[in-house]
């Protein structure tokens, strides 16, 4: 479980950063800003394939895999908001990650 966590946080690090990481220059070509997305997605594969294999063979299921995954994508992407896009963290977003959350207690609920 805990290999499985530990991929996907990494594997949305390089996610954050391929979807996200060119926002703030945009002088630079669409084109080659796909490209270098590209190339920084591929890594995020190369974790995200082995991490949902071996939480689906260590009894998650897709749904809960998915739940998962995007629970880490938001807590990756809010502190790659504040600390890289500058972002101010508002009340609202807050409440919606406890909705999230809930999701993931019923996704998970026996």
């Amino acid at each position: 479980m805990y290999r499985t966590i530990l991929l996907l946080a990494t594997s949305n690090i390089f996610m954050t950063f391929a979807w996200y990481g060119r926002l703030k220059d945009t002088q630079m070509p669409l084109w080659k800003a796909i490209l270098i997305s590209w190339g920084i997605a591929f890594f995020e594969y190369c974790l995200m394939v082995p991490a949902n294999r071996a939480g689906f063979m260590n009894g998650f299921n897709g749904f809960q895999l998915k739940i998962t995954q995007e629970v880490i994508t938001l807590v990756v992407f809010a502190v790659f908001a504040i600390l890289y896009l500058k972002e101010p963290f508002h009340w609202k977003y807050l409440v919606s990650f406890a909705l999230v959350l809930g999701a993931v207690y019923f996704a998970f609920k026996k």
